[in-house]
């Protein structure tokens, strides 16, 4: 069973209104519904689609880490700037606020367990999970969540390759090496591709650790300076190879001129606008099954840009899984 988990709270979403019943002037705040995952399970006809946000209270990974706190918040602060966002996707999908999980008494582990039940129930339901971090130990959680293993590809945007042993226990900075012993253990291919890796920011042995381990990956210089096609040929090239794809964002592969409000800064960081060219196009293959993004830390925010920016990603990708996924 989910412990940990929190039923929608419906009074964050509030905003302008414009029209109450014309939906082409709705807002988010007006067309999500709430979905408490204890008592109420959804159906949808088969010409729609559905997207459920789901919360990850915790920063304890980030804790452990070593990083700085405050992502705990992030949930709250990026459901506020998804409010206001226009509905430009056909009434054939629905948004569903389905609560949140939380961490308690430090215990990382049972906060996992409990987002990856709530993972897989949203699935099973038919909807698109986007669960809203939460430190980047979120992963682990959708990624256990996700039924089909056999044939997925995590993509990750990140500054870190996250690959660290943890034999003194987890933390926000080994999940994918606790996903690729999953994967070896469970005999399932580690299809791990990183977009945004910053030389400073990852050791020599990690950047080895990756190599064995076969991940792929783009360097941040290499995307901020270069022209994109060969970038964009090799992640292609990734993607055909899986039936189907997990998209994750730390939100520290961009710039802190974009996002200061992170548990690591990043001076030399991505240009959102450059990230998006690729988000968009992993959402072009209709592939992705689930996503998250993570390490929004309001406490170290501007003006809510970091949580702005989140949101921004947010609506592209729930744009795209509406073009995608509607017959219209």
């Amino acid at each position: 069973s989910m412990i940990n988990y929190t039923k929608p709270n419906m009074d964050i979403w509030t905003g302008r209104i414009d029209d109450d019943k014309n939906y082409n002037a709705f807002r988010w705040h007006q067309w999500v519904k709430p979905l408490n995952m204890m008592d109420e399970t959804i159906s949808l006809d088969s010409n729609q689609a559905g997207v459920a946000f789901i919360g990850f209270l915790s920063d304890e990974g980030v804790r452990r880490n070593l990083g700085r706190l405050g992502a705990v918040n992030g949930p709250k602060s990026i459901r506020k700037e998804l409010c206001n966002l226009p509905c430009s996707f056909s009434s054939n999908l629905k948004l569903f606020d389905a609560g949140d999980i939380y961490c308690e008494d430090n215990d990382l582990e049972t906060a996992q367990k409990s987002l990856s039940l709530a993972v897989s129930k949203i699935m099973d339901m038919g909807l698109f999970p986007l669960v809203l971090g939460g430190g980047h130990e979120v992963a682990l959680g959708t990624y256990m969540g996700i039924k089909t293993k056999t044939n997925l590809g995590i993509i990750n945007f990140d500054a870190h390759f996250d690959i660290r042993p943890y034999k003194n226990g987890a933390s926000s900075g080994t999940m994918f090496r606790q996903i690729a012993d999953y994967c070896k253990l469970n005999e399932l291919p580690f299809n791990y591709y990183c977009i945004g890796i910053q030389k400073r920011g990852n050791t020599v042995e990690l950047f080895n650790t990756a190599d064995a381990l076969g991940i792929e990956y783009l360097l941040a210089k290499d995307i901020e300076e270069g022209a994109l096609e060969d970038a964009f040929a090799s992640l292609d090239n990734f993607i055909e190879k899986q039936e189907s794809i997990y998209v994750t964002i730390c939100s520290d592969v961009f710039s802190s001129a974009f996002a200061p409000g992170v548990s690591a800064v990043q001076p030399l960081g991505l240009h959102p606008s450059r990230v998006l060219k690729f988000f968009d196009r992993i959402f072009t293959h209709k592939k992705v099954i689930a996503m998250d993004i993570a390490e929004v830390s309001p406490r170290y925010d501007q003006d809510n840009i970091t949580s702005n920016l989140a949101a921004t990603f947010i609506f592209a990708a729930v744009n795209s899984i509406a073009s995608n996924n509607i017959k219209l």
